[in-house]
């Protein structure tokens, strides 16, 4: 009886029934189920993602160092998934947009160069000193558009150099504007993964954006997955070979050992000069070689010339095998 009230009381709730002693019950609210909705990647596959960018910051680094020929740091600062609409938000204009392919696979990718980014890396190119240009809001000239080319030849190298432990993404330019408002994207209302990666040069400090469908990422969840468990393996092959490398200058102690019979402690304290100790050894029984106090071989003790030598003959069972 209880378990039938219960049921009605919460169907009476559901419609808006009133229910007694009270006023009616709001009906909660209903929206439509976005099947585009932002939460297509789980966190664990967005943690991966944001190792790959990690990476990504380090080579580009590097990179745009060297291009540059001046010192600058590349910090990644973010990794989520919004909307093409949330990720314009906020965007300057003019700006650096471009559209990216990424062949084989279909979609695009935005790249975004921010103002405070590019305009101290044109300086540096055009041989000034690269202070902080932040101040200028103007769209770049047909020959900063050459210098950018070749940012971006940098930028897509590494990005792919990056991808390459997920799959084989060829990331080409399709277009190039300066305002968000004309990029052409085919589908605004899919949901992107976009990062922020800060470039900071002297005093300047800019902003790369980057915004991949996330679609596309979640279609390659297994290739995640392979290269989650491959990377575990790797490192620790890396590991063992490190460890191996600091070990082999080590020194050790060997010992060779003619193991007789035991004594007991009392008999060996009522020991006077002239007593004789049996050791009943076989001549022939092969002698215990350790290692650091551990048995670790069996052999015979034989001459080479003037000196006395260990011959190896064999590895006793139970013995610690070798790296």
């Amino acid at each position: 009886m209880n378990r039938q009230q219960s049921a009605r009381k919460n169907d009476a709730e559901i419609r808006g029934v009133p229910r007694r002693g009270g006023g009616e019950a709001r009906a909660p609210t209903v929206v439509p189920f976005d099947f585009r909705r932002l939460d297509l990647i789980p966190n664990s596959q967005l943690g991966a993602i944001r190792l790959l960018y990690e990476n990504f910051a380090r080579n580009f680094a590097a990179s745009l160092s060297a291009y540059l020929r001046t010192y600058l740091a590349v910090t990644l600062v973010s990794v989520e998934q919004l909307s093409y609409a949330q990720f314009l938000e906020g965007r300057a204009s003019p700006t650096c947009l471009a559209c990216l392919g990424l062949q084989p696979y279909e979609g695009i990718a935005i790249l975004e160069l921010d103002p405070n980014m590019t305009f101290p890396i044109l300086e540096f190119l055009l041989g000034g000193k690269g202070k902080n240009s932040g101040a200028l809001r103007r769209k770049i000239t047909e020959i900063e558009r050459n210098l950018i080319d070749g940012l971006l030849c940098i930028v897509l190298r590494d990005l792919k150099e990056a991808w390459e432990a997920i799959t084989t993404i060829n990331f080409t330019v399709e277009s190039f504007e300066t305002d968000p408002l004309l990029l052409q994207v085919p589908d605004p209302g899919k949901a992107y993964v976009a990062t922020g990666i800060e470039v900071r040069i002297g005093e300047a400090a800019g902003m790369l954006n980057l915004a991949i469908p996330s679609l596309l990422i979640k279609m390659m969840r297994s290739n995640f997955s392979h290269h989650a468990s491959g990377r575990k393996s790797r490192s620790t092959e890396a590991d063992q070979a490190r460890i191996l490398s600091l070990v082999r200058l080590s020194s050790l102690e060997l010992d060779v050992r003619l193991r007789g019979p035991t004594l007991r402690l009392d008999d060996l304290l009522r020991l006077e000069c002239g007593d004789v100790l049996p050791f009943d050894f076989p001549v022939r029984k092969p002698l215990d070689g350790l290692v650091n106090g551990n048995l670790k071989f069996c052999g015979q003790v034989v001459s080479v010339g003037n000196k006395r030598a260990f011959l190896v003959e064999d590895s006793p069972a139970g013995a610690i095998q070798p790296v």
